[in-house]
């Protein structure tokens, strides 16, 4: 079944009943005392009018301000039970958001920017939270209603009726006012989102952009994107602001009509001069009742708008289905690859043994990536199978399939944080920094290994950062891991260090390199070579170097 907004919302606000509970009995409440205030100054006067005792002036002044004390107690913790429940609701939204994309499964990423997927985690999870906050409001403003006509109701019946029967249609036109607001708002977040996402890929490009000389091109592109984020953020302003003006106006109108009719009644004698002044005082009050619900209703239509983003996102159909079966650990780490058709991959079979370290060049790097995101089960392929000790993958779920296969992606990103953390806190990290090269980085910092880095690497260089993320991956120690170029920002010397290095600490484990790096092949036991998306021919580095394909791919 898949999810909602409504669903959404509904799981929100039913996940912070308790505090939701409480806020809109305080409110309501504090809205209920505002209303009663009108009220009670009313019956003052009638007892000055008629003449009543100083004690009594006295006592029904001393009742007004218990009232005053009281509604300012239940505003200031039905608040505060408000403010806690948008808090949360929208914490565990960004959790529920965050989970869904770290699934193993995959499948959030398709049509999505990495900046969308952030701007949805944080934004719209901000607005959806915000209707647990707005909620007790809505509540208290309807009670203040209540309270309102049941008081006119005690004093006069055609004012009273007025404000029962004359409410209900008007939070109707409220709603359908709100319903462009909805609509502008989903647009809003849906271009702010996408500029968000274009600007993280910009930022995250721009050396790369720089050694193309691209920056024009970029600028120029975002500029774009900007723009179309700016032309949706000031048709949602434009459409909150004709929301908010025509609620004021029916507001307004609603309460001079109440207003006209109850000083009718008083000048024809059928309410005294304090229930004149009560009804007076009570349509001032039912301004901000109405304020509320012209609030509420703009936080709800960006609410739903932002709910229907995120559900979006939560039933995203997973790139891979789902498995029952588990493979054994500890594993061989046996790994068949037979008939495998997907992208640019055509009927490829080869094998990895148990302790290989073997080596895969592709001709074509769009083969690589569909046979690296087929071994990490990122992806299933259309036909043949891939297999770690004869179990298909595809049958496996795909957390599990991680527990044995590690595939190390050529652009991982690091954390911010220090190296070593970085890296792992595992018994073999001294190993893994010393066969990734990272001893050396190391010794050039102020603090070793020790040394903070920035979000994502930055404050390190290319071939620094590539060498810590490698002895990330030799860290985990998986019984399967497979390396995607994981030294083409490093020096000859460096990476024939990193090559014999690696073999050393991988022996007994198998490992997959799927590289063009001539070091790093030679370190194999054998290589396999994908020509146009076949297996064209396997055996050692030396052996295939005489090939002409092989000599373009590795040697160019």
């Amino acid at each position: 079944m898949s999810t909602t907004g409504r669903d959404v919302l509904r799981r929100s606000i039913a996940g912070q009943g308790r505090s939701v509970a409480l806020a809109s009995l305080l409110t309501a409440g504090h809205q209920g005392g505002e209303a009663l205030v009108p009220v009670v100054i009313g019956v003052v006067i009638d007892q000055a009018v008629a003449g009543a005792s100083a004690l009594t002036l006295v006592a029904w002044l001393a009742v007004l301000g218990l009232l005053f004390a009281a509604l300012s107690t239940s505003y200031r913790l039905g608040a505060r039970f408000a403010e806690r429940a948008a808090e949360r609701a929208a914490h565990e939204l960004r959790l529920d958001i965050a989970r869904r994309v770290l699934h193993p499964a995959g499948g959030t990423e398709a049509g999505n920017l990495a900046g969308e997927l952030v701007s949805i985690g944080t934004s719209d999870a901000k607005r959806v939270g915000t209707v647990n906050n707005v909620l007790p409001f809505g509540v208290a403003g309807m009670a203040g209603l209540l309270v309102t006509a049941i008081v006119l109701l005690t004093r006069s019946v055609p004012l009273g009726l007025l404000v029962l029967l004359g409410t209900p249609p008007l939070l109707y036109l409220a709603h359908l006012i709100g319903k462009p607001l909805e609509r502008r708002s989903e647009a809003e977040q849906e271009r702010s989102a996408f500029a968000s996402g274009v600007a993280a890929d910009l930022v995250a490009g721009l050396r790369v952009l720089k050694g193309v000389g691209a920056e024009r091109a970029a600028i120029d592109r975002y500029r774009r994107t900007s723009r179309d984020s700016l032309r949706a953020t000031l048709r949602a302003a434009r459409a909150q602001a004709w929301h908010d003006g025509s609620l004021l106006a029916l507001t307004g109108i609603f309460i001079a009509v109440v207003a006209l009719v109850g000083g009718n009644l008083a000048a024809a004698g059928q309410i005294s001069i304090g229930d004149l002044v009560a009804a007076v005082g009570l349509a001032q009050y039912l301004i901000t009742p109405f304020s509320i619900f012209s609030w509420v209703n703009g936080e709800l239509a960006q609410g739903r708008a932002s709910a229907g983003r995120i559900a979006d996102v939560l039933a995203a159909p997973p790139a891979v289905g789902t498995g029952a079966r588990a493979l054994p650990v500890p594993s061989t780490g046996h790994v068949q690859v037979r008939g495998l058709s997907r992208g640019a991959l055509r009927d490829v079979e080869f094998e990895a043994r148990p302790g290989e370290l073997l080596g895969v060049v592709a001709t074509d790097p769009a083969a690589a990536t569909d046979l690296l995101d087929c071994l990490g089960r990122a992806a299933d392929p259309l036909s043949g199978s891939v297999s770690v000790d004869s179990i298909d993958l595809s049958t496996v779920d795909s957390q599990r399939v991680r527990e044995v296969v590690l595939v190390a992606a050529h652009d991982a990103d690091l954390f911010a944080g220090t190296i070593v953390e970085n890296v792992s806190t595992g018994p073999l990290v001294e190993d893994a920094l010393t066969a990734a090269a990272v001893d050396e980085v190391a010794s050039a910092l102020p603090d070793g290994v020790q040394t903070a880095v920035t979000e994502r690497g930055r404050s390190l260089s290319g071939g620094q950062r590539q060498r810590v993320a490698l002895a990330r991956a030799l860290a985990a120690d998986a019984p399967v891991l497979v390396l995607h170029d994981p030294t083409t920002a490093v020096d000859t010397v460096t990476e024939a260090r990193i090559a014999a290095g690696l073999a050393s600490m991988r022996r007994g484990r198998t490992t997959i390199l799927v590289t063009t790096s001539p070091a790093l092949l030679s370190a194999t036991d054998r290589v396999v070579l994908l020509d146009d998306g076949r297996v064209v021919d396997q055996g050692s580095h030396a052996t295939l170097a005489v090939r002409a394909d092989y000599q373009a791919a590795v040697l160019a």
